[in-house]
């Protein structure tokens, strides 16, 4: 399919300028992402706390997008994509812009309410860009859109620590002095998205549902109730494990490299985890959609979960640069898991899939409990004994993946085995 084609819808409209205003929110809120994953360490050094007190910096952002998934659907639904959009910017550019005064009061509790405004805000993006991107163009390309938009996503989450380990640990110092620059990427973060407000107010965004939806409504389908939908409710479990994993790898990798490698500072470990670690990332999302191609979603999830416990238990132990090349691989296999768990989940519900999407998002909080668990083990025993927590998050994932199969056909009633659509969300 030619490009052109790619983003036109079938009244012979091009949303190809649609779509790449949307595709740059998913930069963005990679971006944002990204820069949070420097914080602990600096917030250890600077404000002189624990590394389970500086898990904390998740813990502001997963509840965010926890107690905001619902309402940003609700959002969306009353006010259409474009209005929901910009609520999503309003509340980014005020998270973004309280990192001034957050920096003047120099409290961890300021920077804390700033990464909570940041994340209700991406919050909203999330809910909204992902199911707007599959729509602008024909049904049969959705998955092509996203993945291009996902591949954006991962350029910010490689330039977030990139740029936010330069102004951050470059300023040196200690206490409120080493605080100096911290809010300079978030100004950067809030001028940026004040003209996206601009350019998405004065820009036309046309209200377009996916046909599945439709159809879905005229034949009436009727479901078994979410709560007896096994499939559905061990993969919010999955989900929840899934995040939790991910967020405790990006949050102490900082942390594991400047003590189990000699010679690296904080500065220097902020730029391998952006270019080497969501580098591998986002390598493995292209390769990902290539693999569920091939093979099927539930077993390519079994089996990527499966190495990465093996990989993490390796990382734990003192094997020098064997234990480092293993925890980067790590970036590598836990690439396609959202959005294959997503897609799993709410198959065949029907009726339900909104809610289902809605209750998959929100169990992303698992981002928010694992980090403050991880940093009570390192502070009581070592870093590398903290990625135990990782390690039976991805057992949990590989055993859903194995057992998907069965729960799906016990909650269809059958033993159809046909393929699933990788909707790649997160």
């Amino acid at each position: 399919m030619s490009l052109g084609k790619l983003f036109r819808g079938s009244d012979g409209k091009s949303y190809a300028f649609t779509f790449a205003l949307v595709t740059s929110l998913f930069l963005l809120w990679g971006f944002c992402n990204g820069l949070i994953d420097v914080l602990n360490k600096h917030f250890q050094n600077a404000l002189h706390i624990t590394k389970a007190q500086s898990g904390l910096v998740q813990f502001a952002n997963y509840i965010g997008y926890f107690l905001m998934a619902i309402p940003a659907g609700l959002l969306a639904k009353r006010f259409g994509y474009k209005g929901g959009i910009l609520i999503g910017l309003v509340l980014i550019a005020a998270g973004a812009f309280w990192f001034i005064p957050a920096t003047m009061i120099g409290t961890y509790w300021a920077f804390l309410t700033g990464l909570f405004i940041l994340a209700t805000g991406m919050t909203c993006l999330e809910t909204i860009a992902n199911p707007y991107a599959t729509v602008l163009g024909p049904v049969d390309s959705g998955a092509t859109r996203i993945n291009m938009a996902q591949t954006f996503n991962g350029v910010g989450w490689i330039m977030g620590p990139i740029v936010g380990g330069h102004f951050i640990f470059s300023a040196g110092g200690d206490g409120a002095a080493s605080n100096a620059g911290l809010y300079i990427p978030y100004l950067g973060v809030g001028i940026v998205v004040t003209l996206l407000i601009i350019v998405f107010v004065v820009s036309r965004f046309p209200e377009i549902h996916a046909e599945e939806d439709v159809k879905a409504e005229a034949e009436g389908k009727i479901v078994k109730p979410l709560w007896k939908r096994h499939h559905f409710t061990l993969g919010v479990l999955a989900q929840f494990l899934y995040v939790a994993a991910q967020t405790g790898i990006f949050s102490f990798f900082i942390n594991y490299v400047v003590e189990n490698v000699s010679g690296v500072d904080e500065l220097k470990a902020s730029k391998w985890l952006g270019l080497f670690g969501f580098g591998l990332f986002m390598s493995g999302r292209f390769c990902g959609s290539f693999v569920v191609g091939l093979v099927k979603p539930q077993k390519a999830l079994a089996t990527y979960a499966a190495i990465n416990v093996v990989l993490t238990l390796v990382a734990m132990s003192k094997l020098g640069t064997i234990s480092l090349v293993a925890l980067f691989g790590t970036f590598f296999f836990m690439s396609i898991m959202f959005p294959t768990i997503f897609a799993l989940g709410i198959r065949g519900l029907g009726e339900h899939t909104k809610l289902a999407s809605s209750l998959i998002v929100m169990s992303i909080v698992g981002g928010a409990i694992a980090p403050p668990f991880m940093g009570w083990i390192a502070d009581h025993s070592s870093m590398r004994m903290g990625f135990i927590v990782p390690a039976i998050g991805f057992a949990g994932v590989a055993l859903y993946g194995m057992f998907w199969k069965r729960l799906e056909c016990r909650d269809a009633g059958d033993s159809s085995d046909e393929p699933v659509t990788i909707r790649p969300v997160h």
